[in-house]
């Protein structure tokens, strides 16, 4: 047990056709305060839908965990209510599923108020499923009565509709409010959208050390731990290449069996993603390979789930600073269209730059513009939109060659020579 002493002691159990690797949820454990007492996986189809484990497997259990002076089971799964009552029951201990483990863990790092709003919501909808569990002990204050008559309709059953009823009407109240905050944020990212700068969106599994990338690029000092999900609230920061100006946005980190109240929940923070010119794909490249991919994987998956799946993307492989030069060629071999980095020493920093403005240059579009003298404020918007630009002053106005984003290049259109056709 790495901390004896610890409040909760948890001793963590799984079961699946495959050998169980509960190295994560360890560590979300270690990032909800918790000490881990003992572990203990069973190989099987799929779990017991009743028990999760089998009869024969519980028996071991209960031994273990007395054994552990655990007070606490963690499943590495999302539990059925049955299930999660069942376990109680069998085991005369709480029980708690990686699900809630990781809302518990949201709930604790969401610092602004629409953070707190979405962890909420997810949470109120995991536990809506399983109020029936917390009201059995009113429940049985309607057993026994005869023939199902008067009074037999106890105050448990009451009970548990009224609190699903307050608790849908929350879930509703928060829906409305997430939709007031998505107007808002719509509004402020339309703004950014008719500036016409390029936006860049750091994803990527969580503790890949997007925010340390994100401070070494952009000069920023935004918090950074080694703890699972430290970075809920997105985080938008402006850095130059090129003399042109980039928005770089810090997502929320993606996980193995991320629940799917926190993806629904969590859709704003991964909007600035599925908005973004280019997704930036960080990975922790000194884990193990197979890890490695599984990260890559799960990213991907998550990705997908939200649309964002068709996006440009750009893989940036992070903490090379931590491997030798073997693993390094091994890494440029396997993912040769990736950027090794160090967000931690600044080590390829230059080359990522490079590579996010190749990518946003093949995007532009060549635009011819006469522009008449008494548009001042249009061309102080070409430059910041397009950087370097060629100019020639003539009697009719400022002739400029320019490379426009697409998405900007309408506002142009009537100053256009040769109708925004490519050269």
């Amino acid at each position: 047990m790495r901390n004896p002493r610890a409040r909760q002691r948890a001793f963590l159990i799984a079961a699946g056709p495959h050998e169980a690797d509960l190295a994560e949820l360890k560590e979300l454990l270690r990032t909800a305060g918790v000490a881990v007492a003992g572990e203990l996986t069973q190989r099987r189809a799929e779990p017991d839908p009743d028990r999760y484990f089998g009869k024969g497997k519980l028996v071991e259990l209960k031994q273990a965990i007395e054994e552990s002076d655990a007070n606490l089971v963690a499943v590495d799964d999302e539990l059925k209510p049955r299930q999660e009552r069942n376990l109680e029951q069998a085991l005369d201990m709480p029980v708690i599923d990686r699900t809630a483990i990781i809302l518990d863990i949201f709930a604790d790092h969401a610092h602004s108020a629409e953070g707190k709003l979405q962890v909420e919501l997810a949470q109120l909808e995991y536990n809506l499923a399983r109020m029936r569990g917390l009201w059995t002990h009113l429940e049985r204050l309607g057993a026994g009565r005869i023939d199902g008559g008067i009074g037999t309709r106890g105050p448990g059953e009451t009970q548990i509709e009224t609190d699903r009823r307050l608790a849908r009407d929350r879930i509703s109240a928060l829906k409305r409010r997430l939709v007031q905050t998505k107007g808002t944020r719509g509004t402020m990212r339309a703004e950014r959208e008719r500036a016409g700068l390029p936006t860049v969106a750091l994803a990527g599994y969580t503790n890949a050390g997007k925010s340390t990338l994100l401070n070494a690029l952009t000069g920023a000092d935004v918090g950074v731990r080694e703890r699972l999900f430290h970075t809920l609230d997105p985080t938008t920061r402006s850095f130059e290449i090129g003399g042109r100006t980039y928005l770089l946005t810090d997502t929320v980190g993606f996980i193995r069996k991320l629940p799917h109240q926190l993806v629904e929940a969590f859709s704003a923070t991964l909007e600035e993603a599925l908005g973004a010119d280019l997704i930036v794909h960080v990975a922790d490249a000194s884990v193990p390979e197979g890890d490695l991919h599984a990260m890559l994987d799960a990213v991907d998956a998550v990705l997908a789930e939200t649309g964002a799946g068709e996006r440009p993307r750009l893989l940036a492989l992070n903490k090379v600073d931590l491997l030798d030069d073997e693993r390094r060629r091994a890494l440029s071999f396997r993912f040769p269209g990736a950027v090794q980095v160090s967000g931690e020493t600044g080590e390829g920093l230059d080359a990522l730059r490079d590579a996010i403005e190749a990518r946003f240059l093949a995007s532009l579009r060549p635009m011819e513009l006469l522009l008449p003298y008494g548009e001042g404020g249009t061309l102080s918007e070409l430059h910041d939109l397009a950087g370097e630009l060629e100019r020639t002053d003539t009697a009719e106005g400022v002739r400029i060659k320019a490379r426009v984003p697409a998405a900007a290049a309408a506002r142009f259109e009537r100053f256009s020579t040769n109708g925004g056709a490519p050269e």
